[in-house]
């Protein structure tokens, strides 16, 4: 019955949108003039200043709910942006998008993602002028999840660039694409389309499909094209390419030196590929490319960049979304009210989470009345945007169903489909005398140590339960011991006594560096004389620093699915099928290479 009464309203306000979108006085439009772009440009006419500067912001916003959120996130949204809920800011700010984070409390479980998304519609159709809005997200999968189980969550972008496989690419965002549409989440800000060439990258790494530009640009068009098979938006990232970098812009601004010819080769490939494909929208990265731009503003703001390069360049006309607009990147050379008019001035659409969006929006609107930004180039954003939403059906119906959700989120199909993917994505680097597959007769009594890194959902983990958990399904005897990132002194002796009468122990690596205590972990088991199994959870470069463990997997992700393919492999019920996507090297001669692109044993 509920599932009636919201496909009903659905029904009615759907049509009571398209007929705003097309209605208009019979002597202003010619009767030819019945195209789709035609009848957003009068929708647009009718539409205040106001209306059209909203269009270009999307917006985080607090709660579970558009009307109805709890208390503390009711007190969070009146610090952050002035209104209580959701629905306050949409009829507010008539934003054109809201994007849904965790900590945000926006993705409980699916029923509730799918009524908050229906509540969010419902507000803008609400408005004088009524637009449905963009829903978007983070859900790249692997390290980057923002909605959890009961989702199928699915191998990241590196793990996919492991399996060599454009078919499994493809098939996990037709996967991921359907299920985010199934919650009302139109709009996906993936592929990461940069090319990881920096071992030290800390912002992106296995975000990345590897360190192989042509390989990337394969599969940055396969996850294009299996998000577009599923309907959803989706925003290639982080323009003109944030692969080869040691700053984190969440945190600082930071340069990227490669020549004119070098992005050309390197960076733009994946893009070029996008564009091709049919990408929807293009996210800038804030990073200074001074062979771009010798100003040295960053990508998000500058006009050589944004209109020059992507849109003249590249010839790409579609939406141009900034990255988050609070992070420290964008911020460090202008302040809060010049950088959203600035982007636009560069040739971006939209505006993604301002820190202050009073501000950010106060700025817009004064820049149009005061004619430093037209109002003609206002509108021309604003087209794009409602281009968007139309291609994707919005206007005709932007309402989810309970049904929705029970069909296609989560299913048993889907979630083997994941693991069948994750079982060709684990690579094995290491195998000395053939250590593994361990035998569960001859090497039963396991334990497992590492590091438990906070699940990238808030619900999956802790890895080295599941780990544990899943190796003792497959007929071990698996015991888990957490020594975390950095393990003490007195972690590094509870492991090496828990050790003792083990047949061998498996550590859960993550991002070892040369001062890391993960290192002594490492050592002190080796030392014991137990068997040493290291799994890499995130980037695969740590088996550079462990040159005497007996066998060594990079899985890419903490995530449960690749924790489980990672156990399969240990077993000995699926062979490794991964390869390497980008090369391992040296840490002292990083002109060295230990394990080339493409490297990976098996059984």
């Amino acid at each position: 019955m509920h599932d009636r009464i919201i496909s009903r309203r659905a029904l009615l306000t759907a049509t009571a949108v398209a007929a705003a979108v097309t209605a208009v006085p019979a002597a202003a439009v010619p009767v030819s003039a019945s195209s789709p772009r035609d009848r957003l440009r009068r929708l647009i006419s009718r539409m205040s200043l106001e209306e059209k500067v909203g269009q270009l912001f999307v917006m985080r916003v607090y709660g579970h709910s558009a009307t109805d959120p709890d208390q503390a996130d009711i007190d969070a949204n009146l610090a952050e942006i002035g209104v209580r809920t959701a629905a306050e800011l949409i009829a507010t700010y008539h934003v054109g998008g809201i994007i849904y984070f965790a900590w945000a409390h926006n993705t409980r479980d699916p029923h509730q993602i799918a009524a908050l998304s229906n509540g969010i519609q419902r507000a803008g159709l609400a408005q004088d002028t009524p637009v449905p809005l963009l829903i978007s997200t983070d859900q790249e999968h692997g390290i980057v999840a923002r909605v959890g189980k009961p989702a199928t969550l699915l191998p990241g972008a590196m793990a996919l660039g492991a399996s060599r496989s454009p078919a499994d690419v493809r098939e996990a965002a037709r996967i991921a694409g359907a299920e985010l549409a199934a919650m009302g989440i139109n709009q996906n800000y993936a592929p990461d389309a940069d090319v990881n060439v920096n071992p030290a990258n800390p912002v992106i790494g296995v975000r990345s499909f590897g360190a192989d530009p042509a390989a990337v640009a394969g599969l940055v068009a396969a996850q294009v094209r299996g998000y577009q098979s599923a309907g959803i938006a989706t925003a290639a990232k982080h323009f003109p390419g944030h692969g080869d970098t040691q700053d984190d812009s969440h945190y600082a601004l930071p340069t990227i030196h490669h020549t004119t010819e070098q992005w050309t080769a390197l960076d733009a490939p994946p893009f070029r590929a996008a564009i091709e494909a049919g990408i929807t929208s293009i996210m800038t990265a804030h990073i200074v490319v001074p062979a771009l731009d010798p100003s040295e503003d960053p990508a998000t703001l500058s006009h050589p960049i944004v209109t020059g390069v992507l849109r003249e360049r590249l010839g790409y006309d579609g939406v141009v979304i900034t990255d988050a607009l609070t992070m420290e990147g964008v911020r460090q050379k202008y302040g809060d009210d010049r950088v959203p008019v600035l982007a636009l001035k560069a040739g971006v659409d939209q505006l993604l989470d301002p820190p202050d969006l009073r501000v950010a929006w106060n700025a817009v609107l004064a820049a149009v009345r005061s004619g430093e930004i037209s109002e003609r180039r206002l509108e021309q954003s604003v087209l794009r945007v409602l281009e968007l939403k139309e291609r994707l059906g919005l206007f005709r119906d932007p309402f989810v169903t309970r049904r929705d959700v029970d069909r296609t989120v989560g299913t048993r199909a889907h979630l083997a489909a994941a693991d069948r993917i994750a079982d060709r994505t684990t690579t094995l680097l290491v195998n000395r005398d053939g250590l593994l597959p361990l035998n569960r007769h001859r090497q039963r009594n396991l334990l497992v140590v590492g590091a438990d890194p906070a699940s990238p959902s808030g619900t999956t983990g802790p890895p080295t339960t599941v780990l544990a958990t899943a190796l003792t399904e497959l007929g071990f005897s698996a015991t888990a011991l957490s020594t975390g990132t950095a393990p003490t002194a007195a972690g590094i002796d509870a492991a090496v006594a828990a050790a003792r009468g083990k047949d061998a122990v498996v550590v859960a690596t993550y991002n070892v560096s040369a001062t890391s205590s993960q290192l002594t972990l490492v050592g002190a088991l080796v030392a014991s004389g137990v068997p040493v199994v290291t799994v890499a959870i995130r980037n695969p470069y740590d088996i550079a620093r462990l040159p005497g463990v007996g066998a060594s997997l990079a899985a890419y992700s903490w995530t449960d699915v690749e924790l489980r393919a990672a156990a399969r492999v240990i077993a000995g019920r699926v062979r490794p099928k991964g390869r390497l996507p980008v090369p391992v090297q040296r840490v002292d001669d990083p002109a060295q290479v230990l394990y080339p692109i493409g490297h990976g044993l098996t059984y």
